[in-house]
């Protein structure tokens, strides 16, 4: 069945244009009180990020789940994995994630969990759809849902994420800057580190509504890196909006993507015997990342582009650890979904184990250079349905001689082709990435 509202990873555009409307939220609430009310379900959990639309839709959406005789638990500002966390553990039947993640302010989004905290079932998700086209209506008062607000959801998360690294672990000693990208982690992660022993230093701890992800945070590292040097830390973490994605530097200001991340967990994993199995990343992963995981023979398995799609190629292989260079880092042993402070936390127990630092730690992976290229074309296609193009890549992994990756892909929300070259020669790569887009610009329809 085809969906017609909800993407891969639920709902989410401009605030005020369909469906990122008051009104769409309200009937959204109501069809999904409707389609887990049938199946005698009665709880849902709210929360949200920081930006401002967020007080609209979860007002909406509390509405429209008591209008459906479901009952409405508000968490308030949270991390999207703090959500899922709740969920599972409150015993919910659902919990809605109001966030467009790293996207500006003026962006908003609204995203579901299951009562296991991992992402709905596809036949609610499609049942939640049949129940929008239907006219709402309302349950007698008496079966009114009841609404209520988590008092102790902010501490109930923060010693979820310090159970996550064996009790012994302390970071006594280190000093680390924590950007919270004035998003949903700004009252939760600097606690959990300094309840952990270290220094912190907090940045983007002062959300006002709109600048959210703005100039800090995963997205804009920038003002992380620079805090790290300036006040000499250990290094630093920069977290994106709603707390699903992580960068961090070490005491240089170096910056460490998620690519560079994972094989940290994956190294660890490695030597203490605890991998289980091999690496999902996705399509866009360093090709580095590959060839260093090949030295030990863990096998490495690349999906598309979303952390929905790493997970289901976790569930599908028996394996614990994936991610993407994002900063997505899924745990598996450690959660249910991507969760920035959990897999931060893993990072700095796995250097503790390692007795290495950032830099010392990733010494043995060659983060090869990567040139990409986004083709402007009158609607989307599959590039590798021209012929010419398909000679173009083939002429331009010749060249590249194994030592190199080409990948063209069109994108998901923009009519634009990107063109992705990687390999050791940067030279080189920058030509043939700008040979292969004149060949796809050439050749697109219209």
């Amino acid at each position: 069945m085809s969906r017609k509202y909800f993407g891969t990873d639920g709902i989410r555009g401009r605030v005020g244009q369909y469906p990122v409307t008051a009104d769409f939220a309200l009937r959204l609430g109501w069809a999904t009180g409707k389609a887990l009310a049938g199946r005698g379900q009665n709880k849902v959990l709210i929360g949200k990020d920081t930006r401002i639309s967020g007080y609209m839709f979860e007002s909406a959406l509390e509405a429209g789940l008591v209008a459906a005789g479901v009952d409405a638990v508000m968490l308030g500002p949270m991390p999207t994995p703090a959500i899922a966390y709740l969920t599972r553990t409150f015993r919910a039947c659902a919990g809605i994630v109001i966030s467009a993640s790293h996207n500006p302010y003026h962006d908003n989004g609204i995203k579901f969990f299951s009562d296991s905290g991992e992402k709905l079932d596809d036949a609610i998700e499609q049942e939640i759809e049949q129940w929008l086209d239907k006219p709402m209506d309302c349950v007698p008062a008496e079966d009114l849902g009841k609404v209520r607000r988590l008092a102790d959801a902010r501490g109930r998360y923060i010693e979820f994420c310090k159970s996550r690294v064996p009790d012994h672990f302390r970071l006594n000693g280190w000093k680390i800057v924590v950007d919270c990208a004035h998003g949903a982690t700004y009252h939760i992660a600097p606690s959990v580190f300094e309840e952990l022993g270290a220094d912190v230093i907090p940045m983007g701890i002062e959300p006002d509504g709109f600048n959210i992800n703005d100039g800090v945070g995963s997205t804009s590292p920038e003002a992380m890196q620079q805090a790290v040097v300036e006040h000499q830390a250990d290094l630093g973490i920069a977290f994106d909006g709603d707390g699903d994605r992580v960068m961090m530097a070490d005491r240089s200001g170096r910056l460490y993507d998620g690519d560079a991340l994972l094989f940290v967990l994956a190294k660890h994993g490695h030597q203490s015997g605890q991998l289980s199995g091999g690496v999902v990343g996705t399509l866009m992963s360093n090709l580095g990342l590959e060839l260093a995981l090949r030295q030990w023979q863990v096998p490495f398995v690349r999906t598309k582009v979303g952390d929905r799609y790493v997970m289901e190629a976790l569930k599908q292989e028996g394996w614990l650890l994936g991610g993407e260079s994002s900063g997505h880092l899924i745990c598996r042993a450690a959660t249910t979904t991507g969760d920035g402070l959990v897999a931060s936390l893993r990072v700095l127990y796995a250097l503790s184990e390692l007795g290495a630092t950032l830099e010392e730690a990733t010494r043995d992976y060659e983060m090869l250079p990567q040139v990409l290229r986004n083709v402007p074309v009158g609607q989307r296609f599959d590039p590798l349905s021209a012929e010419a193009v398909v000679a173009a890549v083939r002429s331009a992994e010749e060249r590249l001689g194994g030592s190199g990756r080409v990948l063209l892909r069109a994108s998901g929300t923009e009519p634009l082709i990107r063109v992705m070259v990687e390999g050791r020669d940067s030279g080189l790569i920058h030509q043939l990435a700008e040979e292969l887009a004149q060949v796809v610009a050439a050749h697109a329809p219209g």
